[in-house]
């Protein structure tokens, strides 16, 4: 029964123990995910950017930094309206400037016109998607040709979380995402192992086919 109350806190905390407990292990166990992947989009400092399940706002603050130009743009999308709320105030200066705006959106579902992101980034997210071929559809429709999505993770963690019921199905395994996203439009989809200090971490590399 824990794993699955752990589970379910994961995928959509809530504002309760529970939930504040998970904001702290995301706050940790994330940092080393969510720079790696913002590093690794590329990202230029025009660019408009999404990070889909940005929970805390680590990431965003990450990619904020970047984007130096006037017409640079950040978006972030959260499932979670803890998360939403606390990657607000997070983020406040920067949203009531422009240069940020959060929606409090299912993936599946944004709120976005089509062909207007360039780089998209997440980590510790899709696991909790109901159905991958949505989501990465949702994902192709939003971004530019030839935009690039980074996904960050540590298989190693999955597989052990998997194991203890915590993460349920088939949907965290790399292999059956990375389908759902060259099923969706995607191109040049693969996975590599990164280095981070004494970290091992595994990156997914997709590019958006028009």
């Amino acid at each position: 029964m824990w794993a699955a109350k752990l589970g379910k806190q994961l995928g959509n905390p809530t504002r309760s123990v529970g939930g504040w407990l998970v904001s702290k292990l995301l706050t940790v166990r994330n940092k080393v995910l969510e720079e790696n992947a913002v590093q690794l989009c590329g990202i230029q400092p025009g660019d408009t950017v999404l990070e889909l399940g940005h929970g805390p706002g680590l990431g965003l603050q990450s990619a904020a930094k970047l984007l130096t130009d006037p017409n640079g743009h950040l978006i972030g999308v959260d499932y979670s309206e803890y998360m939403h709320q606390m990657a607000k105030e997070r983020m406040k200066e920067l949203i009531t400037s422009g240069k940020v705006t959060l929606h409090h959106c299912d993936v599946a579902a944004m709120p976005l016109a089509e062909n207007t992101v360039d780089k998209v980034f997440h980590c510790n997210c899709y696991y909790f998607w109901p159905d991958l071929r949505k989501g990465a559809t949702e994902i192709h429709r939003v971004m530019k040709p030839g935009g690039l999505m980074i996904t960050t993770l540590r298989f190693s963690h999955l597989a052990t979380l998997t194991a203890k019921r915590v993460l349920p199905g088939k949907n965290w395994h790399p292999d059956t995402y990375m389908a759902a996203l060259k099923d969706s439009g995607f191109t040049d989809v693969k996975m590599e192992d990164k280095q981070h200090k004494d970290i091992t971490f595994q990156a997914i590399y997709a590019t958006a086919l028009k």
